[in-house]
């Protein structure tokens, strides 16, 4: 008897933290993480508690975001196939304790961000704010909840930045936005190919992302072929300040080709399956390019 106990209470402790792992989204968490990870490295960071505060914090500010929105949109989340097994949705969390969760996680991970510097604290209090107060409820609204969501979403490396330096003056305030405009270009061709493979799911919720009205369609394509390709000058905007070497210049220019390669397969196919290959490309595409950067600053 105890043994049978035992093994429930394991089970319990086991579920509970999977839906702790899916409200904070930890895998999305950990993309964010790693962007602003290489801003830091990419103006000179080095290991001590400073590194250790930013990840941290980013880890807590991103995971909060992701819970607030799961918040707000939990009778959404019920009607999508994507996202009806949530916990809030599925009944294995209350509100309350997920506004707790989201409260507590957003309060320590700006704490441990302004630890850094005035500036980072900011910069990781905009990005919730925005996302949760702005993007999330213009979803239901306009597709350009797009234009509005990829401000929040480029802040990580800009963070990374300002982790170091503390400032936006000079050059760190001139890197900082580059390194913050590369992935605000890059999340178009993302989002709009992660819109496209759940454009129908996204419906039911009453959601319409993809750049054009006809939806998944040769125009919504054509958008993101020409963001796509965007990317490719974007991409080697290091290089051509001289912040990096001409390893970018070659490596940045394939990995881009390849990444254009991947939206034009859509635009022809116009398929899921051509969708959900850009989409997994933009994953793989993101830390090359930006750790490319770091290993081959000049």
């Amino acid at each position: 008897m105890v043994a049978e106990e035992t093994v429930v209470e394991k089970t319990s402790t086991h579920s509970k933290m999977k839906d702790y792992v899916m409200l904070l989204k930890l895998r999305l968490d950990f993309l964010v993480v790693l962007s602003a990870l290489s801003g830091y490295l990419f103006v000179g960071g080095t290991y001590g508690p400073d590194l250790w505060f930013m990840i941290l914090g980013g880890f807590l500010i991103s995971g909060s975001s992701n819970a607030f929105n799961q918040i707000i949109e939990r009778d959404l989340d019920k009607k999508m196939n994507r996202t009806a097994n949530r916990p809030i949705p599925a009944g294995r969390m209350s509100v309350s304790e997920a506004i707790i969760t989201a409260s507590v996680c957003g309060i320590v991970g700006s704490a441990l961000l302004f630890q850094i510097n005035y500036f980072s604290g900011i910069l990781g209090l905009l990005a919730l704010g925005m996302y949760v107060l702005i993007y999330t409820p213009l979803k239901r609204v306009t597709p350009w909840a797009v234009f509005v969501g990829a401000f929040p979403g480029a802040i990580p490396p800009m963070l990374g930045v300002i982790a170091v330096t503390g400032t936006f003056e000079g050059e760190a305030g001139f890197i900082a936005g580059m390194l913050f405009f590369i992935q605000f270009i890059w999340q178009f061709p993302h989002f709009w190919a992660i819109a496209w493979v759940l454009d129908d799911d996204y419906a039911k919720a009453g959601f319409s992302l993809l750049p054009s009205k006809s939806r998944k369609s040769s125009r919504s394509a054509m958008h993101i072929l020409v963001y796509t390709l965007f990317m490719v000058p974007v991409s080697l905007l290091p290089w051509v300040v001289d912040f990096a070497g001409d390893t970018t210049l070659v490596i940045g220019t394939i990995a881009s080709a390849w990444f254009f390669v991947k939206a034009y397969q859509l635009y022809l196919n116009l398929d899921d399956k051509s969708a959900r290959g850009l989409m997994f490309a933009s994953f793989i595409y993101l830390p090359i390019i930006q750790f490319l950067y770091v290993f081959d600053k000049l």
